[in-house]
């Protein structure tokens, strides 16, 4: 220790970025700016790992102004207003349209809202920023009104170590929802049929990011906090954290990690000890939402002889790792894998995160006859083979076996994979026509014990559509003015065949069969339309000032589903009619054909 001691304080000594915080990937309009430098040959940098770090971005937006001569006038001005949002990061003050102290070092403004502060020898600073925001939907429905209100704090102490935590509370209410799902009418959480299908079994089929509801009378509230601590340097860092991460290529929606289900604590590693590398590791503790039925308490009662019985969730943890390499300016290759598990406790072996998992797998679990754990690999390609076209593509494989590609083998590997392009800033400046197009086949996603499923919370952590299900998305974004984004998107996702993951199945003569996933994964996918929806919306959002967003949103979809009442059906596949698909994957809200107004306004993510 002696020895390690002083070596450490050496290598924190040597120069490093500061405040090594996540970026939201709330941030869109942020994301969407870099995005624009990145394809347009301004930037250079990954972009299938996300969030960046606000030390990672205000290196970028340093790099954009040292080559402004190859930005437009627009983009000039989103430079130098987003420079000015990372002011603390490039040690100055931020620059405010209203400043209520002129000293050097401590700034307080009403206008961003914010408090900054900034030590004199750059050892410590700080910002601390209110949360605040309304948005009201409007459709032949009915009226929903979300409110949300909290604040975050960011710390950077030492030019190593940051720290910071937000919380934001929300809360749903509004004449839809009184009408059809008031609090005393069957249930709680009246709220979550906003997010979950109509029968408020599963989330619905929709992009909208997860959420867990409070289990009150009084309906539709939801707390989302976030926050870690980050040791760091030039060459990496270690986080304890609970944030949101998003990796493969996208535009839209991700079929490795969507960032879509409600963030879960992990612990990270990232490493860039050079410009062509970096590595990204996590074990993160995931929300099982299934019962132990031999993990319980006992809870006394006046009204019960014998004690009710209390009982916990199972636990459920996940590892992964993703190589991000970039041997050439215009291409970039990331690759991974990863394993959910559920154990009493954690298994040490997959703190290791120069692993490949399915390995470890059979060393802890084949030994004494257990069915495996839940593992994983997948890759992300990028290439950006002239300035302003981006091509780029995602595949996941889930249990993958060579043996399936066989033409003798009727069984398909339960695979995903995404491809799309962007076309940037010609000859319009400004304008960029965006597709994407995405696959998963039966059975990706899933696994045949419940704890093991690629989820958290009941949310797929890959594509919202799950699996058996494609969805296409074609944009056209428009940039006139600085803070300003217009575009206009469509959207058509379908879903197919439902199974379930049943490893053995027990026939109409009482005898247990083998091939029950063996022949689920030999159905032919694709086959049966039980749910489409087709989305046209249009988007403008502005950010009036750093942190500060004004948005409006015209929307038409068309939810609609389809019988399968297939009496040769196997005994894994989800029989119903039209209503029951509807009802399972779309809220009441949006099924069916509607035009749908959303208005909102908010401090802060």
């Amino acid at each position: 220790m002696k020895r390690l001691l002083p070596l450490l304080l050496l290598l924190l000594a040597i120069q490093s970025p500061a405040q090594n915080i996540p970026v939201p990937l709330t941030q869109t309009p942020l994301y969407d700016f870099l995005d624009e430098l990145i394809t347009n040959g301004v930037l250079v940098h990954q972009t299938a790992v996300r969030p960046y770090t606000r030390a990672q971005v205000a290196t970028m937006l340093l790099q954009a102004q040292e080559t402004d001569t190859l930005l437009n006038t627009r983009q000039k001005q989103d430079l130098a207003f987003y420079l000015n949002e990372f002011a603390l990061e490039r040690d100055t003050m931020v620059n405010n349209f209203v400043q209520y102290t002129d000293h050097s070092t401590f700034n307080l403004s009403l206008a961003d809202p914010q408090f900054s502060y900034k030590s004199t020898n750059d050892m410590f600073k700080m910002r601390l920023r209110p949360i605040l925001g309304a948005n009201v939907t409007v459709n032949r429905h009915g009226a929903l009104l979300q409110r949300w209100w909290g604040a975050e704090l960011q710390m950077d102490i030492a030019k190593h170590l940051s720290i910071w935590g937000s919380l934001r509370d929300n809360s749903w209410n509004g004449n839809w929802l009184r009408t059809k799902y008031y609090p005393g009418n069957n249930g709680k959480m009246y709220g979550a049929q906003i997010h979950y299908g109509a029968s408020g079994q599963q989330p619905a089929l929709l992009p909208i990011p997860g959420v867990q509801y409070k289990e009150a009378s009084y309906g539709g509230d939801f707390s989302d906090s976030k926050g870690g601590i980050c040791l760091y340097n030039w060459w990496g860092s270690i986080s304890l954290q609970r944030e949101n991460i998003r990796w493969g290529e996208t535009y839209y929606a991700s079929n490795i990690l969507s960032g879509r289900a409600p963030a879960v604590p992990m612990l990270s590693l990232q490493l860039t000890p050079c410009k062509w590398f970096q590595f990204d590791y996590f074990h993160a503790w995931l929300v099982s939402n299934v019962l132990d039925s031999t993990n319980y308490y006992l809870e006394n009662t006046t009204n019960q002889q014998k004690p009710a019985k209390n009982y916990r969730a199972m636990n459920k943890f996940m590892a992964a790792n993703m190589f991000t390499i970039t041997p050439i300016k215009h291409l970039s290759i990331s690759f991974g894998n990863s394993i959910v598990y559920a154990e009493r406790n954690i298994q040490a072996a997959y703190f290791i995160p120069f692993a490949f998992y399915k390995s470890l797998d059979h060393l802890l679990t084949k030994g004494v006859r257990t069915q495996n754990q839940n593992s994983q690999v997948f890759a992300s390609v990028s290439v950006r083979p002239v300035d302003h076209l981006h091509v780029y593509g995602s595949f996941y494989l889930d249990e993958f076996s060579l043996s399936r590609l066989k033409k003798s083998n009727a069984e398909r590997n339960p695979i995903s994979y995404l491809v799309g392009f962007n076309w940037s800033g010609w000859p319009i400046k400004g304008l960029s026509i965006k597709g994407e197009f995405m696959r998963s086949y039966i059975a990706c996603y899933t696994h045949s014990i419940d704890a093991l499923t690629w989820a958290s919370n009941s949310y797929d952590m890959g594509h919202y559509m799950g699996d058996n299900a494609q969805s296409i998305h074609a944009e056209l974004a428009y940039r006139p003015l600085r803070g300003l984004l217009v575009k206009a998107s469509y959207i058509h996702d379908t879903k197919f065949n439902s199974y379930a993951y049943l490893r053995v199945y027990r026939g109409e003569d009482g005898v247990i069969r083998d091939g029950g996933i063996s022949e689920t994964l030999a159905q032919t996918p694709f086959d049966h339309a039980i749910f489409k929806n087709d989305v046209l919306r249009l988007d403008g959002i502005y950010e009036v000032h750093p942190n500060m967003f004004m948005s409006l949103a015209l929307e038409y979809n068309n939810a609609r589903a389809f019988d399968n009442l297939n009496t040769n059906a196997l005994p894994s596949e989800d029989i119903g009619d039209a209503q029951y698909y509807l009802d399972k994957y779309m809220p009441r809200y949006y099924q069916g054909k509607n035009f749908t107004i959303s208005a909102a306004f908010s401090f802060g993510f």
